[in-house]
């Protein structure tokens, strides 16, 4: 599951925020992600690292 691919709206649902709110973040630099085609793509294992960053802050 660690190379499993989200969409934002997938992030969005597994980090319980809102689609708004996960585009800002990913926009802005602050949540790992990457754009196909001009979509954002997340890597299930950067979130996952990115929350045991978020969580020793």
């Amino acid at each position: 599951m660690s190379d499993q691919i989200l969409t934002l709206k997938e992030v969005a649902e597994y980090l319980k925020l809102t689609e708004k709110t996960a585009y800002r973040l990913v926009s802005e630099g602050k949540l790992p992600g990457f754009k196909v085609g001009g979509s954002w793509r997340f890597r299930y294992a950067d979130l996952d690292a990115w929350i045991d960053v978020q969580k020793s802050k």
